[in-house]
């Protein structure tokens, strides 16, 4: 009972009636949209030429990351499916990079945007790569469902990554290239994601 110069004392929801948690599922693709949204806002209005010029020291440029985020993300998305994927046998210890094999210059030209690309063409790429992730993550039996990791030397041997480990994965790449991406741009023509 409440007098007029007296508020209610809130009373604790029934258990039944509590707001129910945010779904997990839901909860990774809003994060990993947020992160794809804050790489393309960051390449908005850039010309081909722009995108793939570089502004720091980096090799990297912005249609080159449009293009790694979306190969990798595709190549994390199969391996939720089917486990890690047969990879070109490489030394990397060996590798003449002045001057490398072609199944070397193949993973390093995902990482570049070449002269008959667009960045129109790679955003389109990326958005239909997105959907792909994207209906894999609601359709998925089971987050917890785990493969081996290729072997590479910056992966631990023997270690095994859930779909789940292996979304935030995605989410933490996206993010990172995101960062990249700023950069390259602010360096490019002044031009920010935030601030």
């Amino acid at each position: 009972m409440t007098t007029a110069d007296q508020t209610p004392t809130p009373h604790p929801l029934p258990a039944t009636a509590r707001p129910v948690a945010s779904d997990e599922r839901a909860d990774l693709l809003e994060a990993l949209r947020r992160h794809r949204d804050f790489l393309r806002f960051t390449v908005r209005d850039v010309t081909d030429e722009q995108a793939r010029q570089r502004t720091t020291v980096s090799e990297l440029t912005l249609g080159g990351l449009v293009k790694h985020v979306a190969t990798t993300e595709k190549q994390w998305a199969d391996f939720m499916v089917s486990g890690p994927a047969p990879g070109p046998d490489i030394d990397w210890d060996d590798v003449d990079w002045q001057n490398p094999p072609e199944h070397v210059q193949a993973f390093m030209d995902s990482h570049r945007m070449t002269a008959e690309e667009t960045l129109d063409g790679l955003l389109a790429q990326y958005d239909s790569v997105a959907e792909a992730t994207d209906a894999l993550v609601e359709s998925l039996p089971d987050l917890d469902a785990s493969h081996p990791l290729p072997e590479a030397p910056w992966f631990e041997a023997g270690k095994t990554w859930s779909a789940r480990r292996t979304l935030l994965h995605i989410l933490a790449e996206t993010s990172q290239h995101a960062g990249h991406a700023d950069i390259i741009r602010e360096a490019l023509d002044g031009q920010k994601t935030m601030g």
